[in-house]
């Protein structure tokens, strides 16, 4: 999990990488490695409090239509999982008022770069 999310971090502007929220899972048992490499912090939310990491109980509700719990992530195709960042990343969301994650990203992408020239 790490060497991945390590990878994808590295497509993220620098601006934008500042920290990071996890739940106590066992994937980020490697988070002062993760830390070390890519220089985000790790913050863990206490037990049984998911309101503390945002919209990341929605979005893994959005991830289990295409990836029940238990699935075996090991016998998933990069492809398989590339197809749905993408299709999660148009989806339209209630938080972004009906935008897309890529949509807001994009905004923010562009108004940080006009910011820098100016």
């Amino acid at each position: 999990v790490r060497k991945a999310m390590v990878k994808a971090f590295e497509r993220i502007p620098e601006q934008f990488k500042k920290s990071l929220t996890y739940d106590r899972g066992s994937e980020m048992s490697q988070h002062k490695l993760f830390t070390k490499e890519t220089k985000i912090k790790v913050f863990f939310a206490d037990p049984h409090s998911p309101w503390q990491r945002g919209t990341n109980e929605n979005t893994n509700g959005l991830i289990r239509q295409y990836f029940p719990k238990g699935t075996d992530f090991k016998e998933v195709s990069v492809k398989r999982i590339k197809e749905v960042e993408n299709k999660l990343n148009a989806r339209p969301r209630k938080t972004l008022e009906y935008y897309t994650p890529a949509e807001k990203f994009y905004e923010l992408i562009n108004n940080q770069k006009f910011a820098l020239v100016t």
